[in-house]
C-alpha cells in the first residue's frame, strides 16, 4: 500500500489552560498579602484599573456583569457620557444560620508544650473581636489626619536589631581599631536566638589575626548585655547568665555539664553527679528554668505580620451562626471604562488598539476573578462550619473528622479547588481564629461501633489526662489505651505514643522522675 499525503478531519474534547483560567486559580490560593501585592502590581501595570478609595459601599456583583457585558462586545462609546465603574468583590453579603445552639466564647485549647525551659508557654486562641475590630478601625480611620504631608511612621520609633544593640556596646567597649574589626566580623555571625554560628580559628584565619586575639574579643562580646548572648551552644549560653547572677558555683557546673541528663528527667543521676540533696537539686533546676535559652529573641529581627481572617464567623440572631467575608481584606478594584472610551478614539496605530483591547480583557478578567475567589472562599467556608459545629459549639472534643472530598462533594467542587481556597486562609471564630486546613482532620474509629472519632479531639483527651495524673498514679501509654478505649475510642498503643511525642509530652519514666523530684 502506498504512502500519500491527505488531510483529515478529526473532533475531539480537550482542556485547555488558558492565561484566564491560570490567573484564577493563581488568585484562589494567594493569601491576603500575597493577593493584595498581585493587585497593586496590576494596577501599576494596567492603566484601565484603578483603586476604589471611596467610601465603603454595599458589595455587588456588578463587577462580573459588567466584565461579561465587555466580553460580549458591547460598544466602548456606550460610556462616553460619564466614568462606569465595575467594582470587584464578593456578591451580597450572605448570612448562613444553622439551627444550633449560641456558642460559648472559650479559648483555643492547643497542645501545652511541657519543656525544661518554660520560654514558650501554651498557645491561646486570639481574640477575633478584637483582632477584626482593630484592622476595621484601623482601615476606615486610615485617611484622618493632617492631609497628604501626615506621615504616620514618623511618629514610629525605629526597632533597634540585636546587632545594632551588641554593635554600640562594642563601640563604647573598645576604641581599638582592631579589636573593633574582629568584633563587628563576630557580631555579624550571630543568629537571631543570639548564638554565635562560627568557628574562631576560621574568623582569625579570615582577618589575620591572632587566635587568642579574637577569643579575647569574644570574651568582651559574651559580657555584653544582653546575659548569654554570643555563646556557642546552650550550656555556654547558661554559663553565662548564671555567672552574671554570680550563682555558677561547682554544683551548677556539674549540671550544666549534663543537661541531657536533665533533659531525661534522671534525677537520681544528677544528684549523683552534683553530691547534693533532693531540694537543692529542685532549686537548682528551678534557676535553669528561670534562664533564657534565646537571649537575641528579645531584639527584634523581622516583621511580624498579624493574621487578619478570611472569613468572620458569629453567633446569629436566631442562635445559627452567621458566615461573612472579611470585606477589609479584598481588594477595591474598579475598572474605568470612560477612559478606555476616550483613549480607544484617539488610538490610530493597530499596536495600540491590541494594547488598549488587552488591557481591558485583563482588567474585567481581575474584576471576575476577585469575584468568584470570594464566593468560593465564603461557599467552603460556609460547608466547614455546618460540618463543624458541634466544635463550634462545645470545644475541640466535639471535632468532627473531616477530608476535603467530604466538603467537595457537598458543595460541587473538585478536592483540588478545594485544597486551594483552604490554603493560607484564615477563619475568625468565637474560639479563636484558626487555619482553614485546622478543621480537616483524620479520622479514629471508635470500639463501640459509633461515630469515629478525630484525631485533634483525641490528641486533646490524652493531653488532659496526663494533666489530671497524679505524682503517685502516672499513667503509661498501656493505661491511656485502655481509658480511651473504655470512653469508646478504638486507638493503638503506638498511636498514643506517637500522638504523645507530637505534644511535646515525656515518656511514664520521665514524668514520675520530674513529679517526685518536684514533689
Amino acid at each position: 500500500m502506498a504512502l500519500s499525503p491527505k488531510l483529515e478531519l478529526r473532533q475531539s474534547q480537550s482542556l485547555v489552560m488558558t492565561p484566564q483560567l491560570m490567573q484564577a486559580i493563581k488568585l484562589l490560593q494567594l493569601g491576603n498579602l500575597d493577593l493584595v501585592a498581585y493587585v497593586e502590581n496590576e494596577l501599576e501595570r494596567n492603566p484601565l484599573l484603578e483603586r476604589d478609595e471611596g467610601e465603603d459601599r454595599p458589595a455587588t456583583s456588578e463587577a462580573a456583569e459588567s466584565a461579561e457585558r465587555n466580553e460580549a462586545g458591547e460598544s466602548a462609546a456606550e460610556a462616553d457620557g460619564g466614568a462606569d465603574f465595575a467594582p470587584a468583590g464578593p456578591g451580597p453579603e450572605i448570612d448562613t444560620a444553622f439551627e444550633t445552639a449560641s456558642p460559648e466564647i472559650g479559648e483555643r485549647l492547643d497542645a501545652d508544650f511541657t519543656n525544661v525551659f518554660q520560654d514558650d508557654g501554651p498557645s491561646e486562641a486570639i481574640d477575633p473581636t478584637r483582632l477584626v475590630g482593630e484592622t476595621w478601625s484601623q482601615t476606615s480611620t486610615s485617611g484622618a489626619g493632617g492631609g497628604e504631608d501626615y506621615n504616620l511612621e514618623s511618629f514610629v520609633a525605629v526597632e533597634v536589631s540585636l546587632a545594632d544593640h551588641l554593635t554600640e556596646q562594642l563601640m563604647l567597649a573598645t576604641v581599638d581599631p582592631m579589636w573593633r574589626m574582629v568584633g563587628r566580623h563576630l557580631i555579624d555571625s550571630v543568629d537571631e536566638a543570639g548564638y554565635l554560628r562560627t568557628d574562631l580559628a576560621a574568623v582569625a584565619d579570615k582577618l589575620g589575626a591572632p587566635n587568642g586575639l579574637v577569643e579575647e574579643v569574644l570574651a568582651l562580646l559574651q559580657s555584653f548585655d544582653p546575659a548569654g548572648v554570643c555563646a556557642r551552644d546552650l550550656g555556654e549560653c547558661l554559663a553565662l547568665q548564671l555567672k552574671e547572677r554570680d550563682r555558677f558555683d561547682p554544683a551548677m557546673q556539674v549540671l550544666v555539664a549534663n543537661l541531657e541528663l536533665l533533659a531525661k528527667r534522671d534525677f537520681p543521676a544528677l544528684r549523683r553527679l552534683t553530691k547534693v540533696d533532693d531540694d537543692d537539686l529542685a532549686d537548682m533546676i528551678a534557676e535553669i528554668r528561670a534562664l533564657n535559652p534565646k537571649p537575641g529573641n528579645a531584639f527584634g529581627s523581622a516583621l511580624v505580620q498579624p493574621i487578619v481572617p478570611d472569613v468572620v464567623v458569629r453567633s446569629g440572631p436566631d442562635g445559627g451562626w452567621v458566615v461573612e467575608l472579611n470585606s477589609e481584606t479584598l481588594p477595591r478594584v474598579l475598572v474605568n471604562q470612560s477612559y478606555f472610551a476616550r483613549v480607544s478614539k484617539t488610538a490610530k496605530g493597530e499596536k495600540d488598539k491590541l494594547y488598549l483591547s488587552d488591557c481591558m480583557q485583563t482588567a474585567n478578567w481581575l474584576v471576575k476573578s476577585l469575584d468568584q475567589r470570594a464566593k468560593t472562599i465564603l461557599k467552603v467556608s460556609t460547608e466547614i462550619v455546618r460540618q463543624q459545629d458541634a466544635f463550634l459549639t462545645h470545644g475541640i472534643q466535639h471535632l468532627k473528622p473531616l477530608n476535603l472530598r467530604m466538603i467537595a462533594d457537598a458543595v460541587g467542587m473538585h478536592e483540588s479547588t478545594v485544597s486551594r481556597v483552604t490554603s493560607n486562609k484564615y477563619m475568625a471564630t468565637s474560639r479563636g481564629i484558626f487555619e482553614l486546613k485546622y478543621f480537616f482532620t483524620s479520622s479514629i474509629a471508635s470500639s463501640e461501633g459509633g461515630e469515629a472519632h478525630s484525631s485533634e479531639s483525641v490528641r486533646h483527651r490524652i493531653k488532659e489526662l496526663i494533666d489530671r495524673e497524679a505524682a503517685d498514679d502516672v499513667l503509661s501509654d498501656d493505661t491511656i489505651v485502655k481509658m480511651l478505649r473504655d470512653a469508646g475510642v478504638d486507638i493503638a498503643r503506638r498511636t498514643v505514643a506517637k500522638y504523645r511525642e507530637a505534644l511535646n509530652i515525656p515518656s511514664s519514666v520521665q514524668r514520675r522522675r520530674e513529679k517526685q523530684a518536684l514533689a
